[in-house]
């Protein structure tokens, strides 16, 4: 009998998922790795930070999404390395061996020349994270009516974000709301007029991946609800609670969030030539790893350099998810002799919300802004859950959200002052669906 092909897919995102979706009941054994284990929805990850959502909202267990598909199983584990002459990945449960891997590992930050003090910045990247911004906010509230602190108001109360792409815009968007509807119903004692809402920008415009249009009306919009833009301005250090400008100006906080850039994920036992810019894999027309036959990659971690994308496709949800399809029937092709068919991205358009009627839509032929656009933006993002609980119980807390102008700010879910550290980024008590 013949031994039926294996597959193993790093990484549990949108790629990863798709692609096991589209495998199922194939002949072929699946196995599922990732660090977690669940899924979660990483475009509404700033509503987790901010308090609009809880982490249940937006994460679902990966064994409860494939627990009815009896080629596919699942592992909690790092992947370390691979060997691509064995055909084998070490893990941090063991070895294992593959006859085609696929590499769906996704993307982390990229903190530039700020490697040095990136223990000190928040990012946004895993549901830890969200719950580590929740925490420190939330903490930095209650310890602004304490009567013994040490620091200034301003120091605990204001918030910087360094970036001006969609994580950093629609962030500043939900804590200008937060400051204005939610923060003064729960803690009517603060003096919000010494709150500041910075966003640093260092290029000419925020959301540069879009259309001017969007652009310029996302600008309107933060700035209409209080965030202070600062466009074309470069952040040089982060020290003494205290972002440093280029021009030497100081802002005072202990809230610094970092939304300024990621870079792949790859694992170690690549060559160094497919290694491209951004720390992605260079991968030809049919995401197969170039010179490795059985080895693909897909998503954030992939990178195929063409005229029309010099430095790979975006980094987007739906990048990942068409390249997942594809390539599940690629390799289903090669298993049966057939050649392979080239992936060809269809750009469906992107869209980003700062608030409360308040989005920016580009599709393909069509740009639009405002409360229709936000509308659209709901009801896309909502139905692209991955678990019917979610959507339903995501959709009920918006639209109470949305006519009484309140949000749960939630618990802070651990005790102590913030000290960001390795071991703190590893939260393991996630709400369970």
């Amino acid at each position: 009998m013949a031994k039926t092909p294996k597959i193993i897919i790093v990484g549990a995102g949108f790629g990863g998922v798709k692609m096991v979706k589209c495998l199922h009941k194939q002949p072929v054994e699946v196995l599922l790795i990732d660090r977690n284990n669940y899924h979660n929805f990483q475009p509404l990850m700033y509503q987790v930070a901010t308090g609009g959502l809880e982490p249940g909202n937006i994460g679902y267990p990966v064994r409860r999404i494939f627990r009815k598909y009896k080629n596919v199983g699942f592992r909690m584990a790092e992947v370390l390395k691979i060997d691509i002459q064995n055909n084998t990945i070490s893990t941090s449960i063991g070895e294992m061996t593959y006859d085609y891997l696929v590499l769906a590992s996704g993307s982390e930050n990229n903190f530039f020349n700020f490697e040095p003090v990136k223990h000190k910045l928040l990012t946004l990247k895993s549901l830890p994270d969200a719950l580590q911004i929740r925490n420190l906010i939330f903490q930095n509230l209650e310890r602004a009516l304490a009567e013994n602190r040490k620091e200034s108001l301003e120091e605990i109360m204001n918030i910087a974000i360094v970036g001006g792409g969609p994580a950093g815009i629609e962030l500043a968007g939900a804590l200008a709301e937060m400051k204005k509807y939610v923060i003064p119903k729960e803690f009517p004692e603060l003096e919000l007029s010494r709150m500041s809402l910075n966003l640093y920008q260092s290029g000419p415009k925020l959301l540069a991946a879009m259309s001017e249009e969007a652009s310029e009306k996302a600008l309107e919009y933060l700035k209409e609800m209080g965030v202070n833009v600062f466009l074309n301005t470069r952040v040089r250090d982060y020290k003494n609670n205290a972002i440093i400008l280029e021009d030497g100006s100081r802002f005072i906080t202990n809230t610094v969030i970092w939304t300024a850039g990621v870079k792949g994920s790859p694992i170690e036992g690549f060559p160094e030539e497919v290694i491209l810019r951004g720390n992605r894999v260079s991968v030809n027309e049919y995401n197969q790893v170039i010179g490795i036959q059985n080895v693909f990659a897909i998503g954030d971690v992939a990178a195929h350099s063409s005229t029309e994308a010099l430095n790979g496709l975006p980094m987007l949800a739906p990048v990942a998810q068409q390249q997942g399809k594809h390539l599940a029937k690629n390799i289903l092709r090669h298993l049966k002799n057939e050649a392979m068919l080239t992936f060809e991205y269809r750009n469906k358009g992107s869209m980003a919300t700062i608030g409360r009627k308040k989005a920016v839509v580009d599709l393909p032929n069509f740009k639009f802004q405002g409360g229709f656009a936000w509308f659209v933006w709901m009801f896309v993002h909502v139905f692209s859950l991955v678990g019917f609980r979610d959507k339903t119980v995501t959709l009920i807390d918006w639209v109470v959200s949305y006519f009484n102008y309140d949000q749960p700010l939630g618990m802070i879910l651990r005790s102590g002052e913030f000290k960001p550290d390795p071991v703190q980024k590893e939260i393991k008590e996630i709400e369970e669906v």
